[in-house]
């Protein structure tokens, strides 16, 4: 791996000029109604308890804030909940009302969540999932908070920008995604990190002879599995062909798809049986537990390990399958936060988000949370865990970076149509033509509105 680059030099990778020149319009919401319950579930969230601020940013910032998280596993939200502490100390006469919903249920349920009664800030992604709900009006333009930021790049602000020109997000924290492991447990073993297919299925053989389970793998939430499918499709077709697909400007029953899902198949044995009643989490623990001897996931695999096991983990890039491709693309996908369209305490969001995109609350986080990396350029990493200083180097040596399947495909598509069907793939991994058909079929239907 080549050596490091500077935080502000990687930043400026993380959306490349191909990506950056794309303005994708969004016609049409979530397709299926997710039902009164789930509506009721995240808009019985936001709106309550606000006060003060209303107007446009102007005057005195005080009253609640309302803040709505997806951070409901124990890492993330205890790093939010300090965040926001440090928020209120900063900014006195400020109360944040943490609402924090299953992560799972808060991706599903976005759409009914926006359109009910959303809190005045709230977790979310870049990419297409945030350029969605910014074209639909569900979103609040804050291009006032990004005057006077400093630490991010060009790449960074294009990743936060709408497809009027407006922003929309402040980017956070991001984490590459990889394939994890305990280095105790290779050393233990005499395993050594694969570079090629070929070696990975080697390896994996030598795995189950050895009584482990070769990689970890749970699927119950439903996307989990699309990073598997992204790792493979980067390595055999590489990024454009990947983004273009992502797009909609690739037929998913193309040969080159088709190839990904038949060289999936051959790597299931591999793989943790029943996944589809496992959860990430459960899984990230068989790995931890020295059950399973890789996982596919993103860095946040070692929430669910005790603090003092983390400096026993460690990660690869998904080995090359394809020489002319090799294995310079990644996935690192951005994390932040939005603003509701109508906030109850405008000020009060505004100044809550340019607190957020600062080095300070960044810092907070990071050192909180040492699963995530930092992406503003002024922020301190001279505290980073050995895991979080690879994953800068990773991020930074990669020649494109991807977001991540959900985040890179249109909301509607990518829930409605890639859960299903990657799900239907892993319980009957043997009609590819039949699959890739029915995937094409309603991506048709549904990228037809685009423009």
């Amino acid at each position: 791996m080549s050596r490091p680059r500077n935080q502000a030099e990687y930043l400026a990778g993380l959306v490349p000029d191909s990506v950056r020149a794309t303005s994708v319009s969004r016609r049409g919401l979530f397709r299926g109604a997710l039902g009164l319950s789930a509506a009721a579930t995240l808009a019985a969230c936001g709106g309550s308890d606000s006060s003060g601020g209303g107007g446009g940013g102007g005057g005195k910032v005080s009253g609640t804030i309302t803040f709505g998280s997806n951070s409901s596993d124990a890492v993330p939200k205890a790093a939010a909940a300090e965040v926001m502490q440090n928020f209120q100390k900063a900014t006195p006469g400020t109360t944040v009302k943490i609402n924090t919903v299953d992560h799972n249920t808060f991706q599903e349920q976005i759409n009914s969540y926006l359109q009910g009664s959303p809190d005045d800030v709230f977790t979310w992604f870049s990419g297409f999932r945030m350029r969605f709900f910014a074209s639909k009006n569900l979103a609040g333009d804050i291009s006032d908070v990004w005057q006077g930021t400093s630490g991010f790049s060009d790449a960074l602000k294009a990743a936060s920008t709408g497809d009027d020109g407006k922003q929309y997000f402040v980017p956070f924290t991001n984490y590459p995604w990889a394939m994890y492991y305990r280095p105790s447990l290779w050393k233990k073993n005499g395993y050594e990190v694969p570079k090629t297919l070929d070696d990975l299925t080697a390896l994996g053989a030598q795995m189950k002879k050895d009584g482990l389970t070769p990689i970890a793998f749970g699927d119950k939430d439903g996307w989990p599995a699309m990073g598997t499918f992204d790792q493979l499709n980067l390595r055999i077709n590489g990024y454009q062909f990947h983004v273009d697909l992502m797009a909609g400007k690739e037929a998913w029953n193309s040969p080159q798809v088709k190839k990904v899902f038949d060289t999936w198949r051959g790597l299931l044995p591999l793989h943790q049986s029943d996944s589809l009643g496992r959860t990430w989490q459960e899984a990230a623990q068989s790995l931890q537990k020295k059950e399973s001897g890789i996982y596919v996931l993103g860095m946040f695999v070692g929430q669910q390990f005790p603090e003092g096991e983390r400096d026993d983990l460690d990660f690869f890039t998904f080995p090359e399958i394809d020489p002319s491709i090799g294995t310079g693309a990644i996935e690192a996908p951005i994390d932040g936060y939005m603003m509701s369209k109508r906030p109850k305490n405008e000020a009060g969001a505004k100044a809550l988000l340019k607190y957020l995109a600062t080095p300070a609350a960044e810092n907070v986080s990071v050192k909180a949370d040492p699963t995530v990396i930092a992406v503003n350029s002024g922020a301190d990493t001279s505290g980073y865990s050995a895991l979080q200083k690879k994953a800068v180097e990773f991020v930074g040596s990669a020649k494109e970076i991807a977001q991540f399947m959900d985040r890179d495909a249109r909301p509607d598509f990518a829930s409605n149509v890639m859960i299903p069907a990657i799900q239907q793939f892993i319980k009957n991994p043997n009609d590819v033509d039949g699959l890739t058909n029915s995937i094409e079929k309603q991506k048709k239907s549904i990228y037809a509105s685009d423009s």
